[in-house]
């Protein structure tokens, strides 16, 4: 199980850990908790969600339809579940609340509510983009711990937290979902020891630890989401690495345990 703030993050900081277990055939179910809207509307949303769609497909290694759910859980949280027809191990799961800019701002078009808001108390809910009922920050983390419990995963991957030595320079809602992950899956004796916190904007300062046909296949397989992304849409390998700031994260992938957050 994997949970992240945007469309594309699992495949720019999480991969090549989420392909190389659809390669083992392990199950793998992943969960979007912001519709990556940037403040331009559904329409993009649903570009990103396709581009998704296609990259699990990449991965996967098979080319096909998925069918749609739209569940409400018993936490009272409404989402989108979509599933590879003949492909039960696989799921990708939007729950499509706004974006909060990388100021942590959040968009006019979305009144400026934010996850961090959220998370901090300055809002009693929010509401995701694509309508339907709000949700409160408890309703998140009993949202995150009821995935957990029915997809009881060997391994949770996620986002550095907020208070880690990682997390400064980060986009604000990779450190909340992170921060959300944390609180609300760490105390679980049987899925804490297994979550792996990914560095995200900071890993550019890092040394480059993905090379050779391991990072031709996570280009390959990030250009084919990226054709459906208007923002950092690149034609081919070359240019995927030659796109500012994108390219230095693509090369690289960074997971750490509880002990190497160096929480402060």
């Amino acid at each position: 199980m994997s949970v992240w703030a945007h469309p594309d993050d699992d495949l720019i900081f999480g991969n090549p850990t989420i392909s190389d277990a659809l390669h083992a055939g392990d199950c793998v179910r992943t969960v979007f908790v912001t519709a990556g809207d940037a403040g331009k509307g559904m329409r993009y949303v649903e570009a990103r969600e396709l581009g998704i769609l296609r990259a699990y497909n990449d991965m996967r290694g098979t080319q096909g339809l998925w069918d749609t759910t739209d569940l409400t859980l018993t936490s009272g949280v409404q989402l989108r579940r979509l599933t590879p027809q003949g492909d039960p191990r696989v799921s990708v799961i939007f729950l499509r609340l706004p974006d909060g800019n990388i100021t942590g701002a959040g968009f006019a078009d979305t009144g400026f509510a934010t996850l961090g808001r959220l998370f901090d108390g300055g809002i009693p809910a929010l509401s995701p983009v694509s309508g339907g009922a709000a949700l409160s920050r408890d309703q998140l983390l009993a949202t995150v711990r009821e995935l957990s419990t029915g997809f009881a995963p060997g391994r949770v991957l996620t986002h550095i937290p907020r208070g880690s030595a990682f997390a400064p320079g980060d986009h604000p809602d990779h450190s909340v979902v992170g921060s959300v992950v944390r609180d609300a899956l760490s105390p679980d004796p049987a899925v804490g020891p297994g979550i792996r916190y990914f560095v995200g904007y900071p890993s550019a300062d890092l040394p480059q630890n993905l090379d050779g046909a391991v990072l031709n296949a996570k280009v390959d397989t990030y250009r084919i989401y990226a054709q459906q992304d208007e923002v950092i849409r690149c034609a081919d390998r070359a240019a995927c690495l030659g796109t500012r700031k994108f390219g230095e994260w693509l090369r690289r992938s960074y997971p750490m345990t509880e002990a190497e957050l160096h929480l402060g």
